[in-house]
């Protein structure tokens, strides 16, 4: 199943995708699509549902993140041997584990924000891996046993606040608008290897991100069993895995992104996003 939210930022509804790529609405069936129901009866649930008996969603509605009540935003960094190549940097001998602020997730069309004074915006497109079952000291072989779905991601990064500052890196991966996600959660099922996705990421029309999940250098399953030595993951919680080569810093010389550029990324399996960044909006 591809299912999503739309909907005003805070007020959304569920919905699903059907087979002809029709949406379709959900709020009859279920309340929203957050930790209560992420579950595998409750998917299954909605999988038996007769896609062409719900009401068809206004294609131009708004489209919000896949899952509402998100209770952590967990990310991995240095994932992708070109990634680490490009920066230099030797491969981690085990994962690089920090957070993004939950108020950072958006929607997968919605504008992103440029804080002010940021000179270092950074865009990363990525899979990321939406927890449906507890996961706490799972093996490897039965870490994906434990995803409700998969989404693509931007992991927005702030990169003079990320790593000129002091302290951690969530002060650089955390301003609001900062973690697009969407446009569908693709249920498990249709995903039987994570590794084998395809990702890119074009600014302006031009092309900048090209890789794929297979060079990860800590695959999924790995990571959940990783992860879940350290600390109980939860349903909704999300782990953004680790992007490919070709971001801004990365770049000779490096290519921030400043108000005005639009950002386009994607996967087949996924689905596709597309941001403009804007001026923040200041209280």
């Amino acid at each position: 199943m591809r299912l999503f939210r739309y909907g005003p930022p805070g007020d959304e509804r569920p919905g699903l995708l059907d087979v002809r790529g029709v949406r379709r609405d959900l709020s009859g069936v279920v309340g929203d699509l957050t930790p209560h129901t992420l579950g595998p009866d409750a998917l299954a649930r909605l999988a038996r549902l007769d896609p062409s008996r719900l009401p068809e969603v206004d294609p131009a509605a708004r489209l919000g993140p896949p899952v509402g009540q998100i209770g952590n935003v967990i990310a991995i960094g240095l994932n992708d041997a070109e990634h680490a190549a490009e920066a230099g940097l030797p491969l981690p001998r085990q994962p690089i584990v920090f957070s993004k602020h939950t108020a950072a997730v958006c929607g997968p069309d919605d504008d992103v924000w440029l804080p002010p004074g940021a000179v270092k915006l950074d865009w990363e497109v990525e899979l990321a891996v939406v927890i449906g079952r507890a996961a706490w000291h799972v093996t490897e072989a039965d870490a994906l046993a434990h995803v409700a779905g998969y989404c693509l991601a931007n992991d927005i990064s702030e990169r003079a606040h990320q790593l000129e500052m002091d302290g951690q890196w969530i002060k650089g991966k955390s301003y609001p608008t900062h973690c697009p996600l969407g446009p569908w959660l693709v249920t498990a099922d249709e995903v039987p290897d994570p590794q084998a996705l395809e990702l890119w990421l074009d600014v302006n029309g031009q092309p900048c991100q090209r890789g794929s999940t297979r060079t990860m250098v800590f695959g999924v399953a790995a990571l959940i069993a990783y992860l879940s030595r350290f600390m109980r993951l939860l349903p909704g919680d999300v782990i953004l895995t680790g992007t490919p080569p070709g971001v801004g810093m990365g770049h000779k010389p490096p290519r921030f992104l400043q108000a005005g550029d639009v950002m386009e990324l994607g996967c087949d399996v996924l689905g596709r996003q597309r941001q403009r960044v804007v001026p923040a909006p200041l209280p």
